[in-house]
């Protein structure tokens, strides 16, 4: 074939590449713009509860005319006032609720951590009969809802006496199928000639758990501390079960609806405790989330 021949073959190669990258491009191009259009959606959705009773708990109740339902004008208020937080902090004693708060999930934190953290390792690293099986029943309860195990748990905290006290609201919560699944990922990620080794230098099995392994997923401990938090701070019906025998140590997410009246409903007041209950989690999770993300690639990796 001579070189004249070969020419239009060339060219018709050409043509034909550059079609085929218009059209990536253009797949790319439309991939990207439903991806976006997807991570917008979501965005609004998240965001906006939190911007509307932002907007609610900033609002001069005594203004004329205003409505929350008056969408959109509710979410610019006519008339700015931090007087509904102000209200809250008087009526509800926000400081000695804020404290019950702080009490329990604390402990129900460093439970839950513990408790994931020390059950994890035999189902991780140790040969016992029926591991697998033990491992997949903690599993399938995670298809349980919590408010199954209510009763149970309200009869056996009453014949312990620890009905109406903190660790009647903390015991049962600390040992969680999720913790436990985390945390196993994240050993199950780490190489066994680290404990090999440690091994063969004499080291326990606690040994190897503290110094080795706990250290080594302490980004997966973060998340399970996060989630833990999140989940207990804003936690409702237990504390409320577990509680109702003594009022004075509910959490703000239960006592924050004393707000609300016998026969009326102060909906400027419960936006502002509830932004108020909202901040402390915001908080952690900005200082924490880059060890946050990490735990949760941990646990998909493992």
């Amino acid at each position: 074939m001579n070189e004249q021949e070969k020419f239009p073959t060339t060219l018709h190669a050409r043509a034909e590449a550059m079609g085929l990258r218009r059209r990536a491009v253009w797949r790319k191009g439309i991939g990207l713009v439903l991806t976006y259009a997807v991570l917008l959606a979501i965005l609004i959705f998240a965001v906006f509860p939190f911007l509307w009773t932002l907007a609610i708990a900033i609002t001069d109740k005594k203004a004329a005319g205003i409505s929350i339902y008056d969408f959109p004008r509710s979410l610019l208020p006519p008339a700015v006032t931090l007087g509904n937080f102000v209200e809250v902090f008087e009526k509800l004693r926000l400081g000695k609720y804020l404290l019950n708060s702080v009490v329990i999930t604390g402990l129900t934190v460093a439970g839950t951590l513990i408790v994931s953290a020390l059950a994890a390792y035999p189902l991780a690293r140790l040969r016992f009969p029926g591991k697998n099986l033990i491992f997949g029943a903690i599993i399938a309860t995670l298809v349980l809802p919590t408010e199954t195990s209510f009763i149970v748990n309200v009869l056996t905290l009453n014949k312990l006496h620890l009905l109406g006290t903190y660790w009647g609201v903390v015991l049962p919560i600390v040992a969680t199928a999720f913790g436990i699944f985390l945390m196993r990922q994240a050993y199950l990620a780490i190489p066994s000639t680290l404990m090999e080794a440690a091994r063969i230098d004499g080291a326990s099995e606690m040994q190897i758990l503290w110094r080795i392994m706990i250290p080594l997923s302490r980004p997966s401990l973060t998340a399970l501390g996060i989630f833990t938090l999140v989940g207990t701070w804003n936690a409702y019906f237990w504390p409320s079960v577990a509680l109702l025998t003594n009022e004075e140590l509910l959490p703000l997410s239960v006592a924050i609806l004393k707000l609300k009246g016998q026969f009326n409903y102060d909906t400027f007041n419960v936006a502002a405790g509830a932004i108020l209950m909202m901040i402390p989690v915001l908080l952690v999770f900005l200082l924490a989330q880059r060890l946050f993300m990490r735990g949760l690639e941990g646990a998909v990796k493992g």
